[in-house]
């Protein structure tokens, strides 16, 4: 075995194949042996249980040792990532990757179809939840159901922003240095907040759950960074509370719709009720109905443990002749942002004297959005109206805010975001 990367993952890795060495041997059927532990600087800090004697800084030979039957993954990014487990699979060898980012690109796709044409396995479990095993249940347990959607919060940094956000009352700004401060988030937490990371994980998840080939750079995004504690105040009065979703779902016959957004969900939804770090993914089936996986969607030692997980799937596999049972793939008929529908929650900052609301109300009308409700508060020459509407086009909510942007009497558009659960 050959493990490229000896990061957080990689060094918990290294320690659950040598502490568990005799069970994963019964339950893998071979006794794996580890053949180099390939890393950029020899010098940095690592744990004492890292074999010292094993690292190298050159993966390519690494890779193209004829000893090493299977590769690990666990660097990260495109390259050299994409290389090697490119070298390794074109050789006909296995690779267990926990690598989003290289999945969820282009290069990602056309490495899933040289691993089909090689008849070898891709393994990536660890790349969209952690330890939760999702993609596993998706791509077995769940291999004959028509999946419907798969919705979920799985970015462990947003999640435990927005939870800080709504039981404390407390501003974005506040909750992310404090998330920082505990190494929840990123000096630069532009991927996390801004929703790349989801976004690359949804991308996978088109793939697994409904066969179709989508790349990072096609999925709605938006992220967290607009919320304010005004919008996260009116959906605990609501009965709601805002979270950071990837949701995958079928529109239609052949139509597929892959976004991450913030969006209030009810209080009663499962999903309400995963705070902080957590992840969890809920999945609507057309007989199995709805199921929810949960559990820790990051750190070295959850994340090593979905790895091990598909090092003994792909040693089972490579001593059977066989592989890991993978979906027909081919490319999605994404429905158009403009097309899709939903609930929607908007807040405005308006002028307070005569005629504000029926000025603005008149704008929905004119699009062809309904208002299920709208409050208003405010005085001293300023207020603030919040509308929650009825199921809409999303272009139509589009259109309408275009109108309400060049009304003289809206001093700014604040939150807008979706609302799960709207018929």
């Amino acid at each position: 075995m050959a493990i490229l990367g000896c990061g957080n993952v990689g060094a918990a890795l290294v320690g659950i194949l040598q502490t568990r060495a005799d069970a994963l041997a019964v339950q893998a059927g071979a006794r794996w042996e580890i053949a180099g532990i390939a890393v950029h600087d020899m010098d940095a800090a690592r744990p004492p249980h890292v074999p010292i004697e094993l690292l190298t800084t050159d993966a390519a030979a690494l890779v193209a040792d004829e000893t090493v039957d299977v590769v690990v993954e666990l660097i990260g990014g495109l390259e050299p990532a994409g290389s090697l487990v490119r070298a390794a699979l074109d050789s006909g060898r296995p690779v267990v990757t926990a690598n989003k980012a290289l999945l969820a690109s282009h290069e990602g796709v056309a490495l899933r179809t040289l691993a089909d044409a090689r008849g070898v396995d891709l393994l990536y479990e660890a790349a969209v939840a952690g330890a939760i095993p999702l993609v596993r249940a998706l791509r077995q347990s769940l291999t004959g159901e028509r999946i419907h959607r798969v919705m979920g919060i799985v970015n462990g940094t947003t999640n435990f922003i927005l939870t800080k956000m709504g039981e404390q009352g407390a501003d974005y700004a506040s909750v992310l240095a404090e998330a920082q401060a505990l190494g929840l988030a990123e000096r630069d937490p532009t991927a996390d907040v801004e929703g790349f990371d989801a976004a690359a994980k949804a991308a996978i998840l088109a793939g697994v759950a409904f066969g179709y080939n989508v790349s990072d750079d096609a999925v709605i995004r938006e992220g967290i960074t607009g919320i304010t504690s005004a919008d996260v105040d009116f959906a605990r009065r609501a009965g709601y509370v805002i979270k950071l979703l990837a949701v995958v779902e079928r529109s239609g016959e052949d139509g597929l719709s892959v976004r991450v957004h913030p969006a209030l969900v009810p209080n009663a939804h499962p999903l309400a009720s995963v705070r902080d770090a957590f992840n969890a993914v809920f999945i609507e089936g057309e007989a199995a109905g709805e199921l929810m996986l949960y559990g820790q969607g990051a750190g070295g030692l959850p994340t090593a443990s979905a790895v091990v997980g598909d090092l003994i799937d792909a040693t089972r596999n490579l001593l059977a002749g066989t592989t890991a049972p993978a979906p027909e793939r081919e490319p999605a008929h994404l429905v158009p942002e403009a097309d899709l529908m939903a609930g929607f929650y908007i807040s405005l900052d308006v002028a307070d004297r005569p005629g504000v609301l029926g000025s603005v109300t008149t704008a929905f009308g004119a699009n062809g959005v309904s208002i299920r409700s709208v409050e208003q508060e405010g005085g001293s020459g300023e207020a603030r109206l919040v509308f929650v509407t009825h199921l809409a086009r999303e272009g139509d909510v589009r259109a309408t805010l275009d109108v309400l942007e060049g009304l003289d009497v809206v001093e700014r558009i604040g939150g807008v975001m979706r609302i799960v659960g709207v018929a």
